[in-house]
């Protein structure tokens, strides 16, 4: 096994099976974590959940059957978690490890319904194809050990940062945790103003949704900053530079992402109360 999960001893129990969690579970068995000592709490699990099954993973375990519990990892939908938050108490002992995936759920929050000691962390759906970027932030009473195992369970769907200040998460929702649907936008639009160019809608779509995962792709690979490729691209007079004169003006891209994002940043704020 890699990234730390071999280090993990006990049950790592996963509450809620859906897109995010459904994500994390074929990362940590593709990484090589033991499917028996996997257990899923889902009322409706997909049929992709199900054939796991048969591969070890136990699906809706009693409280009793699950011995030493290494973590739970709660992958609830925030709305879903007052009601159902408390039947996962059984599962989190009092200094156990409990991982929080939830979007505008605080540690205290996550603490108040099932107890433990509480990691609180915001990936994004890139980690469906092991390409997201999570963000944590660790209650005080987690230890060094029980770190190591969330930021293990949480690499298994990409990059992983620790903050030390929880109020960042805010800030980390609307930047990282939206950011995946502000790039399909640009796609969006993009593809649409081709066609209002004169390009046939389905060319227009191909270039738009390639030039955005080609740009991604070499924004990944490249030491350069995205300022720095983005000026590479640049030629001055040139048919960009006409493009980037718009977009960069008084009211262009700038502004518009400062206020999508603080927007994101203020409802993450309500959500959390």
């Amino acid at each position: 096994m890699t990234n730390g999960l071999q280090n993990i001893s006990g049950t790592v129990v996963l509450a809620g099976a859906g897109k995010m969690g459904g994500a994390m579970l074929s990362g940590w068995l593709a990484q090589g974590l033991d499917a028996r000592r996997v257990m899923v709490i889902e009322p409706h699990p997909s049929n992709d959940i199900r054939a796991l099954a048969a591969r070890g993973v136990r699906l809706n375990p009693s409280p009793k059957d699950v011995g030493n519990v290494a973590a739970l990892v709660v992958a609830l939908k925030p709305q879903a978690f007052r009601e159902a938050g408390p039947a996962l108490k059984p599962f989190a002992g009092p200094a156990a490890l409990v991982v929080s995936i939830m979007a505008g759920t605080t540690i205290a929050s996550v603490a108040e319904v099932c107890g433990g000691n509480v990691v609180r962390a915001m990936p994004n759906t890139p980690a469906a194809i092991g390409r997201g970027i999570t963000v944590a932030v660790a209650a005080n009473n987690v230890g060094s050990a029980q770190r190591a195992t969330a930021d293990a369970l949480l690499r298994a769907i990409g990059s992983v940062e620790w903050v030390d200040d929880e109020s960042l998460m805010d800030a980390v929702t609307a930047v990282s945790g939206s950011g995946p649907a502000y790039v399909f936008l640009l796609a969006e639009e993009l593809a649409r103003a081709g066609v209002a160019a004169g390009l046939p809608e389905e060319l227009a779509t191909k270039l738009a949704r390639e030039t955005l995962a080609g740009s991604g792709e070499l924004l990944h690979r490249s030491d350069l900053s995205a300022a720095s490729l983005r000026q590479n691209v640049t030629s001055p007079g040139g048919t960009t530079a006409a493009a980037l004169e718009v977009l960069m003006g008084a009211d262009g891209l700038q502004l518009l992402m400062r206020r999508a994002v603080a927007a994101a940043t203020r409802r993450s704020k309500e959500l959390a109360k």
